[in-house]
């Protein structure tokens, strides 16, 4: 009996009638709601996404019209089958936030270790960025004495006289500390 009260419901919100759509709402409202706060543990979130579901059922109902006249249909499963589905996006998103959060914000009240991890990042951002700003030559010879070349080593890879590294080193360092501290980090 229901099956066909549902289908006759359709049918009329398929054609626009808001009292049929009211009326499956009020009828199926409260178990939908149901499975979704046990699902998402949220009573807020669950009436939100009761709300969906029942928007998609008007929405496939009277704009998309893909319940067939002809056809029996099981207006529940259907229900319960969306809410399903929406609960368990809705948790993959949390999810999806907490991993993002947690990687993106540090905990105020973290350990020392995570906001040092932080510290970090943020200089070794300001690094690249400084270093971005440099003249090809003047990031390679800086990065090459950071890794212990010799000046005669330094030299023989930019194709410069050994005894002009020095002075090269000493402007590279100095347009470095420049653009680093343009970054706003002092140190």
């Amino acid at each position: 009996m229901t099956t066909l009260t549902d289908n006759l419901l359709l049918e009329r919100i398929g054609q626009g009638d808001a009292a049929s759509f009211e009326a499956a709402f009020h009828q199926h409202y409260d178990r939908v709601y149901g499975l979704l706060f046990r699902l998402v543990g949220n009573r807020a979130e669950a009436e939100d996404l009761a709300q969906e579901v029942f928007l998609q059922l008007y929405n496939h109902a009277f704009r998309k019209k893909l319940f067939a006249r002809n056809r029996e249909h099981n207006v529940s499963a259907w229900l319960y089958r969306v809410a399903t589905n929406m609960g368990y996006n809705a948790i993959r998103g949390r999810q999806r936030r907490w991993q993002r959060n947690t990687v993106l914000v540090p905990d105020p009240q973290g350990s020392p270790a995570a906001e040092k991890e932080v510290e970090q990042q943020e200089m070794k951002t300001a690094v690249r960025t400084a270093l971005a700003q440099l003249k090809p030559r003047q990031v390679q010879l800086l990065l090459m004495r950071q890794m212990a070349f010799s000046y005669a080593e330094c030299a023989a890879a930019c194709d410069v006289a050994p005894g002009s590294v020095g002075t090269l080193l000493v402007r590279a360092a100095k347009a470095f500390r420049e653009a680093y501290e343009a970054e706003g980090i002092e140190d």
